[in-house]
């Protein structure tokens, strides 16, 4: 497509609009935002044919159109603040951005709400540059209205595997499955419980996953009675720990999946009279603050939530300056931090 010089264009208003470039060089407005911010997934002709109509219009160049509005401020976007594991997150977040000289507005959003999240308008709302979104829920519409707008966005523990073009953080959740399942497997268990998350998270799927490869390493068959899912929150590991028990053989150890469904699990045990570790060996995943001052401290999967929380908001800022990351997904490692939750199953379990 020809691009028409500044004598051949129409009246069009004193400050262009991404949506008249857009148009006029025949691509979305997504497109050029991806050219103002130095998205490397865009055919070098087309960034050619955007990058000259921006310099006709006296655009301001891939990356300083951001950098010229920028307001110093991002939203974080939770779906909620009753959780240790997002005070975490959140804790990161700051950390890093102030560092930088940059302020954090902090949303929060109802995903079992009928209408759709309305976070999307977050950024036009508080003036900010970008968005951090940690475990919600995106549709196709709200990441093409983020991407219309300019808005720089960077995923915490996506629900789901996000498009190529999204930085996302996470931490490697299977690994971290697996090594939790080998830990009670060495003690001598056999028949181990687990409780994911819900059942469509992409980290539930993956802490299942280790654990059944745990098990299948180990040529322990996996039973499908002994897989339950909870909601991460306290509730979850109660109820599914509750039915767990109540199986004609119940496990002898539970891998909660995390460490507030592990302290349900806690709970749960005490009232059926089963003490722990000696009746019941329990592990969490995440490593929460409170995990050292349970009675017994519980044996986890560290996350480390406060590092994924840092390195979203490093990468958001880096966005906005137009680097994009070397790679669009990142995962942090995980490590198994063993206390005394965890010992041999009773002596006739052997």
């Amino acid at each position: 497509m020809p691009v028409r010089t500044t004598d051949e264009m129409p009246d069009r208003p004193s400050r262009p609009t991404l949506a008249l470039i857009a148009a006029e060089a025949g691509v979305s407005p997504a497109t050029v935002s991806k050219v103002l911010n130095g998205r490397t997934d865009v055919a070098a002709a087309t960034r050619e044919r955007v990058e000259a109509l921006l310099r006709t219009h006296n655009y301001p160049g891939p990356g300083g159109a951001r950098r010229a509005r920028r307001s110093g401020l991002i939203d974080l976007v939770l779906a909620g603040l009753d959780s240790p594991w997002a005070v975490e997150i959140l804790r990161g977040v700051e950390a890093e951005c102030a560092e930088h000289g940059t302020g954090v507005v902090v949303s929060l959003v109802r995903e079992d709400d009928a209408r759709p999240p309305s976070w999307a308008n977050l950024p036009a709302l508080h003036h900010s540059d970008g968005v951090i979104l940690v475990t919600s829920r995106m549709t196709r519409r709200q990441r093409d209205q983020l991407a219309r707008a300019g808005v720089g966005l960077v995923l915490v523990d996506p629900v789901n595997i996000p498009d190529n073009d999204i930085a996302s953080v996470g931490a490697t959740n299977w690994a971290g499955g697996m090594s939790a399942t080998e830990h009670l497997i060495e003690l001598g268990h056999r028949r181990i419980g687990m409780i994911g998350g819900p059942e469509d998270m992409l980290c539930t799927q993956a802490r299942v996953d280790g654990y059944r490869t745990a098990l299948e390493r180990a040529g322990i068959a996996v039973d499908k009675d002994l897989v339950r899912y909870g909601d991460f929150h306290h509730r979850g590991g109660f109820a599914r720990t509750r039915e767990l028990l109540e199986l004609p053989e119940p496990p002898t150890a539970v891998f909660a999946g995390s460490d507030e469904q592990a302290m349900g699990a806690y709970q749960a045990a005490r009232l059926a009279g089963l003490r722990i570790p000696e009746d019941l060996s329990v592990v969490g995943f995440d490593d929460l603050p409170t995990c050292e001052w349970l009675s017994p401290p519980l044996t986890t999967v560290r996350q480390p939530l406060e590092e994924m929380g840092r390195v979203a908001a490093r990468t958001l800022l880096q966005l906005l300056d137009g680097r994009p990351p070397l790679t669009p997904r990142v995962e942090l490692a995980t490590d198994l931090r063993v206390r005394a939750s965890t010992a041999p199953p009773p002596s006739e379990e052997r």
